[in-house]
């Protein structure tokens, strides 16, 4: 395949997929604080409660829909684009999608109806049950894309079938629990918490700087200054989690954030600040941590974590073992049931490394008529680009642990300051809103990104995965999608900002019966039945 036509596909899924992701973080989390709001209201019985309930709800429901509809056009693009990668591994990579519509999506979809126009049909514990049944989809949603998206990262409980050609799942159950699908799947979603955390702050801060519902924005901010500290604070822990893991399963990305070109004596310093430069390959004006990295990367101060170097070499014994396999491979499809149990033998001996023969795919037809040179070459590209993943993984560690800090001063003005918030903080909130997003968007880069050259780790180059599709076809399919999905975005951001400038709406009749029961109180707090109180809160 032309390199255009794989760049091309590379950069249409890269689109298509951070538009998307535009959306889901917010859905994962604003649903966990509308069903939170939700069973206070339950609990305490004050309609102001079931008022920030039904605003966060409605603002929920014009990203739910939005977020639908780019995840499912993204999808189509496994069969359009990478049709290949679809008949390698469909039967690994479908399985977890296939449970995420049935078991998740269907559940998330079924009770989103009720949730909104269920209010004066339903009691309102069942109500509450409704609305987190919707959060609990939703998350379940990101369990499955996430075991899908784990597997390609560390493809465990499969297996190559060199009659089919194919990859077979030989273990669900290894799928289902992989190391790195795990991790990840904690450190997505609480990354989603914080962005609902930091989105409800800023705007509740907005709305305090207006003076306008200034009871909803206060209790807002309490609840989102709470969920969100504590979400900040697992983001930081379980990202540690998955450097853990990215210690076993992908090295070279590790190493390639970290610009570790040599193999550092145990244990590994962190590089704070640098600037790496991959034709001299070391990085200039270094900053260390020492000891964080090999804390982080191993659990320990004596083992070692593998260079840029070390690891390029052992590519190149790989793709020399993948050559073997690759050459047994052809006889045995050859001669199927009749081909010699040493040759087989042989196949099982090297089979482990038959993806790293594959990228010799890109330099020649053959791989086993493969030169020195282009063995070489195929190890240089196992080398993601170093300078992109490293600054992107610092800027995003260093917004995690700015919505830390935001998010510790809020909860404690919430907590012990009486909700008084200092005018400067409100706007910094407000200034903020966008930045759990970027943060969201660096995270999926560094973990894309930074697993090329492969689509599936160690198995399947992203240059085999793609369709047989010209380039002029890709580039229009891309303006197509970007267009799309950008009138999409504006979309989403107009009804956003319509609805929050609106504001909540007055729910007359429960305001009304809370006013009655509670008119005798009222009566002895300021002497009249004040019957137009705009926020029955107190």
């Amino acid at each position: 395949m032309e390199l255009d036509v794989v760049e091309l596909s590379r950069l249409q899924f890269a689109m298509t997929a951070m538009y998307h992701f535009l959306f889901v973080p917010l859905t994962l989390g604003l649903s966990i604080i509308v069903a939170i709001m939700e069973t206070v209201y339950v609990m305490t019985n004050r309609p102001i409660w079931r008022q920030m309930t039904k605003f966060w709800a409605t603002l929920f429901g014009i990203n739910f829909v939005l977020g639908v509809a780019t995840g499912i056009t993204m999808e189509f693009q496994f069969g359009m684009n990478w049709s290949y990668y679809s008949h390698y591994v469909g039967d690994i990579f479908g399985a977890p999608l296939a449970i995420e519509g049935l078991m998740a999506f269907f559940l998330e979809a079924t009770f989103v109806g009720l949730m909104f126009f269920g209010w004066d049909k339903m009691s309102k514990t069942a109500h509450a049950v409704v609305t987190w049944l919707v959060a609990i989809g939703s998350n379940f949603s990101a369990l499955w894309i996430l075991i899908a998206n784990g597997w390609m990262q560390n493809p465990v409980g499969a297996e190559f079938n060199p009659m089919t050609m194919r990859m077979e799942m030989t273990s669900f159950f290894d799928v289902l629990f992989n190391e790195v699908a795990q991790a990840k799947f904690v450190h997505t979603v609480s990354a989603g918490y914080v962005t609902a955390s930091v989105f409800v702050l800023g705007v509740s801060a907005w709305y305090l700087l207006k003076g306008r519902h200034t009871e909803l924005a206060r209790r807002s901010i309490a609840v989102a200054a709470s969920f969100g500290l504590a979400s900040a604070l697992s983001v930081v822990v379980l990202g540690d989690e998955s450097g853990y893991s990215a210690t076993h399963s992908q090295q070279m990305k590790l190493a390639a954030i970290e610009a570790m070109w040599e193999t550092e004596e145990a244990p590994a310093p962190f590089t704070a600040f640098g600037f790496p430069d991959l034709e001299t390959r070391e990085t200039h004006y270094a900053v260390h941590i020492p000891w964080a990295m090999g804390l982080i990367g191993t659990r320990s101060l004596d083992t070692e974590i593998p260079g840029i170097n070390d690891l390029e070499q052992r590519a190149e014994e790989r793709i020399r073992s993948g050559i073997i396999a690759y050459d047994a491979l052809q006889t045995i499809r050859a001669e199927g049931e009749a081909a010699d149990p040493t040759v087989t033998a042989t196949f099982e001996e090297h089979s482990a490394d038959l993806g790293f023969a594959f990228l010799l795919l890109r330099y020649i037809d053959d791989p086993r008529q493969a030169t020195d040179d282009q063995i070489t070459l195929a190890a240089e590209d196992t080398i993601p680009m170093v300078w992109p993943l490293f600054w992107a993984f610092r800027l995003m560690v260093a917004l995690g642990f700015a919505f830390i800090g935001m998010m510790a001063y809020f909860f404690y003005r919430a907590s012990f300051r009486g909700m008084r918030f200092p005018r400067w903080a409100l706007w910094g909130a407000v200034a903020v809103i966008p930045a759990p997003w970027i943060a969201a968007e660096l995270g999926w880069f560094v973990a894309e990104f930074g697993r090329q050259p492969w689509t599936v780790d160690g198995v399947l180059p992203t240059a085999m995965s793609v369709s047989h599709l010209g380039a002029a076809e890709l580039l229009i399919t891309l303006a197509g999608f970007v267009t799309f999905y950008s009138v999409l975005f504006v979309v989403e951001m107009g009804l956003m900002v319509k609805y929050i400038r609106k504001g909540p709406f007055l729910d007359v009749e429960e305001t009304d019966a809370w006013m009655a029961r509670h008119e005798h109180r009222l009566r002895t707090h300021d002497g009249n039945v004040p019957g137009a109180i705009a926020t029955p809160a107190e």
